[in-house]
């Protein structure tokens, strides 16, 4: 009995066979490329969910630090409503309720004949406290 081909076989292989006992040059090429999307996927879906911390790099402190919890709370239980809540948050500008109310303690202070730069509750030093004043 003589080995000879099958006659509805091809006469060449296809370049993705390998013969016996060589390296899989495809399976090593594919294994390359699977991990190299994943890893890929992964940056751009960390960098997508950064944005809008990296958006709120310019807005004031307590701004940017709402909107990291946002992110991280966004990432770590899934729930899309507050990345989208962080970006809203980013693009919006909170405005500053502070200063009018500094302008209106300035105005008070000057009108009331004391100098703007003092406050009105003097500050006791470390060692002075009031439950000690007459104890010897």
């Amino acid at each position: 009995m003589t080995a000879s081909p099958n006659p509805a076989a091809a006469a060449h292989l296809p370049f993705f066979i390998t013969a016996p006992g060589q390296a899989d040059v495809l399976f090593n090429i594919m294994v390359v490329v699977v991990v190299g999307s994943i890893v890929l996927t992964g940056v751009i879906f960390l960098t997508i969910h950064s944005l809008p911390e990296r958006m709120a790099h310019k807005s004031k402190k307590i701004q940017l630090d709402l909107i990291a919890v946002l992110c991280l709370l966004a990432l770590l239980t899934h729930e899309h409503a507050f990345w989208f809540a962080a970006l809203l948050l980013a693009f919006i500008d909170i405005p500053d309720f502070m200063t009018p109310f500094r302008s209106i303690e300035t105005s008070v202070k000057t009108l009331a004949g004391r100098r703007p730069d003092v406050p009105l509750v003097p500050s006791l030093p470390d060692d002075a406290h009031p439950e000690g004043a007459g104890r010897a």
